[in-house]
C-alpha cells in the first residue's frame, strides 16, 4: 500500500496550552461603553458635561446657601453691588440676585428639559411610525408636519397667552408644538436607513409584528443620533424661554427666570452691570456647555470616527 505523508495533524494538548498563552485578544467593549470611553476623551464634551452638572447642582442647594429669599425686598439696599452680604448684588427691589439666580436657573432648566423631554417622545413616535410604514402614509405625515414647521411659535405663545394665560405651562405648550419636528425627521431618516439591513428584513422573514421590530430593532439602533438630538434640543429650548421672558411673555413676577433677570437688568446695564451680567452668564453658559456636550455626543457615537 502506497505510503501517505499528511501535512497536518492533530495538537497535542501541551501545543495547545502554550499557543493559547500568546495569543492575545482585543477585550470585548460593547457599544456604550466604547462611546463613553471616547467621550471622555473629547475633553470640551467632558467640560461642557461637568459644567451641566455643577448648574444642575447648584440650581438645587443653591437659594439655601443665603439667608434671602428669591421674593424678599430690601429698598433700603437697592441696586448694591456684589459683596460679602449679597454675593451677586441686589435688584432695584434690593432682592438678592444670588437667590434669584439659582431660582431662575431652576425655572430655566425646567422648561428646557420638559420640553425637550417631550420633544423626545412626539418626535420619536411619529418619525419612527412614519419611517416603518412609509408609502402615502410616510408622506401624509411628513406634510403635516412641515406645515406645522411653518408656523412661528411666538405666535403660538401669544394665542396660549390669551386662551388660558402667561406662565410655564403656556412656554412649555408653545415650545412642543413645534419643537417635536427636527426629531421626528432624523428619526425618521434614522429609521429608513435601519429597516433595510438583513437583521430587520429576517425579523419580519420570522413572523415578528411591526411593534416587535420598531421596539427591539429600529428604536434602540436609532438611540445615538436621538440622544445627541436631544442634548442639542435643550439649549435651543432654555434660549426659546430665556427670549420669550426677555419679552414680558414668559414667567411673571415674582418668579425668575434668567430671562426675566436680564430683561430687568438690561435698562441698568449702564450704572449697575451687574444685574444683567449673571443672568446673562448662566445663559451663555449653559447653552454652551449643552453644545459641548451634543458635539461630543455626535463624534462619540459615530462609529465612522472609531479608532
Amino acid at each position: 500500500m502506497e505510503d501517505k505523508t499528511y501535512l497536518f495533524s492533530p495538537l497535542s494538548q501541551a501545543e495547545k496550552e502554550a499557543a493559547f498563552e500568546h495569543t492575545a485578544y482585543a477585550p470585548q467593549v460593547s457599544y456604550w461603553k466604547d462611546a463613553w470611553v471616547r467621550l471622555k476623551q473629547n475633553k470640551p464634551a467632558l467640560f461642557g458635561l461637568t459644567t451641566l452638572i455643577l448648574l444642575i447642582f447648584m440650581a438645587i442647594i443653591g437659594p439655601f446657601l443665603s439667608q434671602y429669599t428669591y421674593y424678599e425686598t430690601h429698598l433700603s439696599l437697592k441696586n448694591d453691588p456684589p459683596s460679602s452680604a449679597f454675593w451677586f448684588g441686589t435688584d432695584e427691589l434690593g432682592r438678592d440676585l444670588f437667590t434669584r439666580c439659582w431660582w431662575g436657573a431652576r425655572i430655566s432648566l425646567f422648561v428646557g428639559i420638559s420640553a425637550s423631554l417631550i420633544d423626545l417622545v412626539i418626535g420619536v413616535f411619529f418619525g419612527a411610525v412614519a419611517g416603518l410604514l412609509g408609502g402615502k402614509i410616510e408622506e401624509w405625515m411628513m406634510r403635516f408636519a412641515d406645515v406645522l414647521y411653518a408656523i412661528p411659535y411666538l405666535l403660538v405663545v401669544i394665542l396660549l397667552m390669551v386662551v388660558i394665560g402667561s406662565g410655564i405651562l403656556t412656554i412649555i405648550l408653545a415650545l412642543t408644538i413645534t419643537g417635536w419636528i427636527n426629531m421626528a425627521r432624523i428619526v425618521r431618516s434614522q429609521i429608513l436607513q435601519i429597516k433595510q439591513q438583513d437583521y430587520v428584513r429576517a425579523a419580519f422573514a420570522l413572523g415578528a409584528s411591526r411593534r416587535r421590530v420598531l421596539l427591539q430593532h429600529l428604536i434602540p439602533n436609532a438611540m445615538g443620533p436621538i440622544i445627541v438630538t436631544l442634548t442639542l434640543t435643550i439649549p435651543s429650548a432654555i434660549f426659546a424661554e430665556a427670549f420669550l421672558s426677555f419679552l414680558g411673555l414668559g414667567v411673571q413676577a415674582p418668579i425668575a427666570s434668567w430671562g426675566t433677570m436680564a430683561n430687568d437688568g438690561l435698562p441698568a446695564l449702564r450704572y449697575y452691570p451687574w444685574r444683567l451680567f449673571f443672568p446673562a452668564t448662566f445663559i451663555s453658559l449653559t447653552m454652551l456647555s449643552f453644545n459641548l456636550l451634543g458635539d461630543g455626543l455626535r463624534d462619540a457615537f459615530d462609529p465612522r470616527l472609531k479608532k
